[in-house]
């Protein structure tokens, strides 16, 4: 069964098919829907509540 991911930084869903699934090292599994959403969460270390443009979770 499939099931659809949600963005691990703006909490989006992700169409099937589309999106990136990034694990680190340490075996942590981060799903991103878009490259902002991925740039901002490993490259710029944003916090997600902190920006206005993803869904306060």
């Amino acid at each position: 069964m499939l099931e659809e991911k949600i963005c691990s930084f703006c909490k989006n869903p992700i169409p099937l098919g589309t999106g990136k699934m990034y694990v680190k090292t340490s075996g942590e599994i981060f799903y991103f829907c878009s490259k902002k959403c991925e740039k901002n969460m490993l490259k710029l270390k944003r916090i997600p509540r902190k920006v206005k443009w993803t869904k306060k979770g």
